[in-house]
């Protein structure tokens, strides 16, 4: 009984670390891209209006946290004619703020994320102020994406 060396061999049982991939491999690779996509595909798409209205709840309540601090220094929330840019400059429209904070209290006023300025009114007709986006429709009222989001439903709905 001979036992042939490896070497003797015509086709080695390791690889050419210099060889490049064979076609069946390089297939294998792209049927299993495929079936990636083709699981995560249809589960991104169709998301980007909830990933808006996620946004526009953080930033709503982003801003009412700020109006929050801004009425603690001031003893007031901004007045409707002062608006949201009270957050951001010091108002030069009465009422005058009492101790207004150097920097603001946003360093830039963000808009909703379809592209609009939330919507802003104190004293409100729920509460000491109202603020809203008008949602992808940019009109009052409406349904799924293009309901208005307020920020007392964002209280409501998470605590």
């Amino acid at each position: 009984m001979t036992v042939k060396n490896s070497e003797n061999r015509k086709h080695p049982a390791r690889r050419d670390p210099e060889a490049g991939v064979t076609l069946i491999e390089m297939m294998v690779v792209l049927v299993i891209i495929a079936v990636v996509a083709a699981m995560v595909v249809p589960n991104v798409i169709g998301r980007p209006d909830e990933a808006r209205v996620t946004v526009a709840r953080t930033d709503l309540r982003t801003i009412a946290g700020a109006l929050e601090i801004y009425r603690l220094d001031n003893r007031t929330y901004p007045s409707t004619a002062q608006g949201l840019a009270a957050l951001v400059q010091r108002p030069t429209v009465p009422p005058e703020p009492v101790n207004w904070a150097s920097g603001g209290y946003l360093s830039v006023m963000p808009q909703d994320p379809w592209g609009a300025p939330y919507v802003y009114q104190s004293p409100g007709q729920t509460g000491p102020f109202d603020l809203t986006t008008l949602g992808a429709d940019g009109q009052p009222g409406g349904e799924g994406v293009n309901a208005d989001i307020t920020h007392g439903t964002v209280q409501a709905n998470n605590g």
